[in-house]
């Protein structure tokens, strides 16, 4: 089975639309491209990852497939389209041709009104990537898992992967906290087809987290989903925040350490294949 990276970002800065990214911040606010991966995962074994979008812009989208064209490692594009727009149907067909094209991330968590999704205004969109066969990345924190349960109940033809385990609380942790997030993912993975993304868990965590801080949050995981609806991601360059890519992918080799080979080929690399159709 091919080890794949199911997310990981590229981006430069330059290009303008990157609206959440601090620009004073010196590890993200810089260049990343293909060339400053390859390192990478070419130490851990990965063949293939997939590359997601970081800006609310169809242009980012465009951006990504040039650079998926120009880059064999980059087995799929996960991109954007404007939910608020009904006409950007017509980006999401056209993009929906492009053979690395498989899905669409909207930017919920920076979206300031938390019941976005469920406006009237937006419902084509959902309805439009599940009939185009397309996957939905759920980006979000806690708050959102009702809502994201909601469409999910709605959309049951909607194929959805949760980004970051929703991001929990990790460097709040609490009894209460722990309970509210563990409660919502339960309820996904028991009444839905969802999918689960094990990753970026570090930058939800104090920079001096270690294993055991995760290990709570990723045997909630394991243990609802399964290994055959999770997929380990990078979040490079994201997760730099925390750890560099080894130390993220160490740490992820400890907390699966007690599954099988089996359950191991699946969260590395037949789970992402699966859900985003890759054939490999």
């Amino acid at each position: 089975m091919v080890q794949i990276d199911a997310h990981q970002h590229y981006w430069h800065p330059a290009r303008g639309d990157y609206d959440w990214m601090p620009m004073d911040d010196a590890t993200l606010a810089r260049a990343y491209g293909p060339a400053d991966l390859a390192p990478q995962i070419a130490a851990h074994g990965i063949g293939h990852t997939v590359l997601v979008q970081a800006a609310a812009t169809v242009q980012e989208t465009e951006y990504m497939l040039g650079l998926a064209d120009a880059t064999p490692s980059v087995a799929a594009v996960v991109g954007w389209i404007d939910f608020e727009r009904p006409g950007d149907l017509a980006h999401l067909k056209r993009l929906a041709g492009h053979p690395k094209f498989v899905g669409v991330r909207p930017m919920i968590q920076d979206i300031p009104d938390d019941n976005w999704m469920l406006r009237d205004d937006v419902q084509w969109g959902f309805r439009a990537v599940a009939d185009l066969g397309l996957t939905f990345d759920a980006l979000g924190f806690p708050r959102h898992l009702a809502n994201f349960l909601t469409i999910l109940k709605r959309y049951p033809d909607l194929r959805v992967v949760v980004d970051h385990c929703m991001k929990p609380q990790i460097r709040n942790h609490s009894e209460a906290n722990f309970r509210f997030w563990a409660d919502g993912m339960a309820r996904i993975a028991d009444e839905t087809g969802a999918y689960c993304k094990f990753s970026a868990l570090v930058t939800e965590a104090d920079a001096d987290w270690t294993v055991d801080d995760l290990r709570p949050y990723v045997a909630h995981v394991f243990d609802r989903f399964g290994a055959d609806r999770v997929m380990w991601g990078s979040d490079w360059p994201v997760c730099r925040l925390r750890c560099e890519y080894g130390d993220w992918r160490a740490a992820a080799a400890e907390l699966t350490a007690g599954l099988t080979e089996p359950e191991r080929a699946r969260i590395y690399g037949g789970t992402a294949s699966e859900f985003y159709r890759l054939g490999l």
